[in-house]
């Protein structure tokens, strides 16, 4: 009997060809599209289901970044990596294992997460015995257990124990096993707990499926492969980034823009705050500086976490303005991207606080931190930037019927600047805070609050020859008695005109109650409002981009006849002439614009 050739060993391939690469990218964001989708259709509350106010990620063993879900906000997503990271350096420290069946659930700024209400839950990838990735979801809650209701509107926070629980790497599930006393205290100390915890739940369910998708990947190609796939993925963005950056010309490039603060206070130091950012750009990378940053506010929660949204702010308009989808296609967004790109902020200022300094209403600063990345860009690339960007707020409404809570939260609108050979987009969320706004049918289906009004705002724009994009107008009342508190900017300061553009106009908040309107500043702690009270939200403008004589004096007269600006705006502003019958005196706007 002749004995049977020995089985050689199967040689483990020692590079990946790029199709196999492109498919298991393509799986890795299907996964994590999936997961996103699973999340807003599981979800109770509105900021999910709604507002889009969620992540879902893929990250490696290691705490880079795979692939993220497309349809939610960078904010949500973009942070992820970095609860992996802080995750495995706390479990680590207290000595603990991962293991199969866990699910974990982390919110510590100071170790990654991008505000304590946005908690992560992760459940980790093992095949066999070897842990591969983890698969992970965050959700901005309604309430986290804080001082006041809801978890945006917290503008009044001492330090970060004021702000909510805090979930350092706490294990939920323990090998399969729920952890019941942890879901306990956490009903017991949050409002509207039933929402909260609803959401928790699909949370974790998302990342369950997301992890099970992921290991019938791996199964499919084996371990080799895929882990070969990762690093080509990876190494494929950081080409791309880098490739970018090198057609930038060397040099420095700095701006500076400020945020409101506390208008109402009389500590200087609480109220219009300087960002600066300084941007190094040698052959293929960046160094991103905040050095000149106003400091923290020791106990005012508008501090920016460094990694979970400083980071992210940066990242993703560097992102935006040099990698444009319109212009360069699909881009891998994995952790490859942010390889070229240095960040340099000083211990303790606004985008690098130290502990227990709070950070819960870090969402406006953040975003006033973009737009300064972005001002500070456009020097390098003017023809891919927009002008400055009209910031957001955040009302969070609150009740207490039969002992129960109510709780909502209301992201309101900005507006982006113009830009080059386009106006600025109309009351939308603006970079790295795209999430979408709340139907009028699903607030007056589900709470006990009516929208009045949901208009754009007439006659505030910034002019350029592409005007900056419009606010809205949102007006609110309460059906029964209620509170609210809010968090927002932009009320001191316009956003900045670009090659000539005029600034924008800021915002502003009235409160009409007992037949009175008071203005409101951007921050305003919770208060307790009866019955009939009115909250009138006017959305910030956002800056114009070009000189606004150069405008087609046919865009002009299209804005006159929609609303949107007036006739004697049209002439101040743009030195176009309309006549009685709304078409433009070409000889008199001629003679105006040549007095100018």
């Amino acid at each position: 009997m002749t004995p049977a050739p020995l089985r050689q060993p199967v040689p483990k391939p020692d590079r990946i060809d790029p199709i196999t690469t492109s498919v298991i990218q393509g799986a890795l964001e299907n996964i994590a599209i999936e997961m996103g989708y699973k999340l807003m259709r599981m979800s109770y509350s509105s900021i999910i289901r709604e507002s889009e106010d969620f992540g879902a990620a893929l990250v490696d063993a290691e705490g880079r970044g795979l692939a993220e879900s497309a349809q939610s906000t960078p904010l949500q997503s973009g942070p992820i990596p970095g609860y992996i990271r802080g995750i495995l350096k706390t479990l680590a420290d207290r000595g603990e294992a991962i293991r199969p069946g866990d699910v974990i659930m982390h919110n510590d700024a100071y170790s990654g997460a991008s505000h304590g209400p946005d908690v992560a839950f992760v459940v980790p990838v093992f095949v066999g015995t070897r842990l591969i990735a983890f698969a992970a979801t965050t959700a901005h809650h309604l309430d986290i257990g804080a001082l006041s209701p809801g978890s945006c509107g917290i503008v009044e926070a001492i330090d970060a124990y004021a702000e909510g629980l805090q979930f350092k790497a706490i294990k939920v599930y323990d090998r399969g096993v729920r952890n019941d006393a942890v879901w306990q205290i956490v009903r017991d100390n949050i409002r509207a707990s039933d929402l909260v915890v609803g959401d928790m739940d699909a949370q974790v369910a998302a990342a369950r499926i997301g992890a099970e998708r992921l290991v019938e990947l791996i199964e499919r190609y084996g371990v080799e492969t895929f882990d070969m796939a990762c690093g080509a993925l990876m190494d494929h963005a950081e080409r791309l980034m880098r490739q970018a950056i090198a057609k930038l010309p060397d040099g420095v490039y700095r701006a500076e823009t400020a945020i409101d603060g506390y208008l109402d206070s009389p500590d200087a130091n609480k109220k219009e705050l300087p960002i600066v950012v300084t941007i190094t750009k040698k052959d293929d990378s960046l160094i991103v500086d905040l050095t000149g940053t106003a400091p923290q506010v020791p106990d005012r929660p508008i501090n920016m976490p460094l990694e979970g949204t400083a980071d992210i702010a940066i990242w993703l308009t560097i992102r935006s303005v040099l990698l444009d989808t319109e212009i360069h296609g699909h881009i891998p967004v994995n952790a490859g991207l942010i390889r070229p790109i240095t960040i340099i902020a000083p211990k303790g200022c606004l985008a690098n606080p130290t502990f227990p300094a709070p950070t819960i209403a870090r969402f406006c600063p953040g975003n006033q931190l973009a737009d300064t990345v972005m001002k500070a860009l456009s020097a390098a690339m003017p023809n891919n930037v927009s002008a400055g960007i009209g910031n957001l707020k955040v009302i969070a409404f609150s009740g207490l019927k039969d002992e129960t809570h109510w709780v909502h939260m209301e992201i309101f609108e900005g507006s982006y600047g113009g830009r080059q050979g386009k106006d600025g987009m109309d009351a939308v969320d603006t970079l790295y805070a795209n999430t979408r706004n709340n139907p009028i049918e699903d607030i007056e289906t589900h709470l006990p609050l009516r929208v009045l009004r949901y208009e754009l705002r007439e006659d505030v724009t910034g002019a350029g020859k592409w005007r900056g994009g419009l606010g809205s107008v949102r007006e609110f009342t309460f059906l029964s008695d209620g509170g609210a508190s809010v968090e927002g900017e932009g009320h001191r300061y316009r956003p900045w005109g670009f090659l000539g553009g005029s600034e924008g106009a800021p915002a502003k908040l009235d409160l009409e109650t007992g037949g009175t309107t008071r203005a409101l500043p951007s921050k305003v702690p919770h208060m307790n409002i009866a019955k009939d009270g009115r909250f009138i939200c006017y959305g910030p403008a956002g800056g114009g981009y070009g000189n606004p004589l150069e405008r087609d004096p046919a865009d002009v007269v299209d804005d006159v006849l929609d609303g949107v600006i007036s006739v004697e705006t049209a002439l101040r502003d743009y030195g176009v002439v309309i006549s009685a019958k709304g078409v433009v005196d070409v000889a008199a706007t001629e003679k105006a614009r040549a007095s100018r």
